[in-house]
């Protein structure tokens, strides 16, 4: 089981902003703040469904290739939502929703490139 995980971002400001849109209709938050004299290496901020973080970023060089992160959702209408914002937030198209059997016959993901070109998905794996 995975308790959380990370990113590193080329701009963690600018990456913040995107994260907070692009994961609010999933329920995520940030939820927390760290600099980089607390952290000992940069700065991070956390983000997951409150109360804990379980979704990082953090300043530095990104990570190259780039990483590519799901996140599970309850409905394809929370799937839609999340590639809306997270475009209306500055991603990237990199697969629109939409159902893909071939990974699973109920698999209905979203995929946005981040501002460093991470692959972020939202997937759905329940029938409509």
């Amino acid at each position: 089981m995975i308790d959380h995980t990370g990113i590193t971002v080329s701009n963690i400001e600018a990456s913040k902003a995107f994260y907070v849109s692009a994961l609010a209709p999933i329920g995520y938050v940030l939820l927390r703040e760290f600099s980089a004299a607390v952290t000992g290496g940069s700065d991070a901020v956390g983000f997951g469904v409150p109360p804990k973080p379980d979704f990082w970023i953090s300043r530095g060089t990104p990570n190259s290739p780039p990483v590519h992160v799901a996140f599970r959702v309850l409905s394809r209408a929370l799937v839609d939502a999340f590639y809306e914002a997270a475009l209306a937030a500055g991603g990237r198209d990199n697969g629109a929703p939409g159902l893909r059997p071939h990974y699973h016959p109920n698999y209905y993901g979203a995929f946005v490139l981040d501002l460093d070109g991470h692959n972020i998905e939202a997937v759905c794996r329940y029938p409509e």
